[in-house]
């Protein structure tokens, strides 16, 4: 399912709907693979994530300025905090 979930390329609403379905399949058939499993849990590690998301984009020299909204920032957004600690 990882693979299913980093192979969508998010570039607009409907790509994003297709990527929080595939998001929440994730989810109830890999459990193991989450680090935030919980609601509070998850919110908090998005949260954080939201913040950070902008040296994580610097150190993989991805050329994404997280300041401007964009469907993928938030697909990305949201497969950090599945495992952000």
């Amino acid at each position: 399912m990882d693979n299913q979930l980093n192979e969508v390329i998010v570039k607009d609403r409907q790509s994003f709907v297709k990527f929080l379905d595939l998001f929440r399949q994730d989810l109830l058939q890999q459990p193991q693979n989450w680090e935030n499993k919980t609601l509070p849990d998850f919110l908090e590690a998005l949260a954080s994530y939201a913040e950070d998301i902008q040296g994580y984009y610097d150190n993989t020299e991805a050329n994404v300025d997280a300041e401007k909204a964009a469907w993928s920032t938030f697909a990305d957004i949201f497969k950090g905090a599945k495992v952000y600690e």
